[in-house]
């Protein structure tokens, strides 16, 4: 089942951080119960996020970004994350 908490609490930060043109955010938890993560209480995420930031940036650069705006977050409501960030220009040739 989704958790709209978290799926808000990841929305916010990184749309506060990052001002994406595009965010979408699926929680695939479901996907891993019983998994240790899972049972220590963090989500699993999958993020696909378009912004202007990522211009010039590495992919490595990139992720480094997404998970500094999500902060804290990391060690306590999200256990793995999928990320997807591409740049406007990217992700119109998607």
């Amino acid at each position: 089942m989704p958790n709209p908490t978290r799926i808000t609490l990841i929305r916010e930060r990184l749309t506060a951080a990052l001002s994406p043109i595009k965010l979408d955010i699926i929680d695939d938890s479901h996907k891993h119960a019983g998994h240790p993560g899972a049972r220590g209480g963090g989500g699993h995420f999958t993020v696909t996020i378009v912004a202007d930031v990522f211009e010039g940036k590495g992919l490595l650069q990139r992720h480094r970004m997404v998970y500094a705006a999500l902060g804290s977050a990391m060690q306590s409501e999200i256990h793995a994350l999928s990320i997807q960030a591409h740049t406007p220009q990217e992700a119109a040739s998607l």
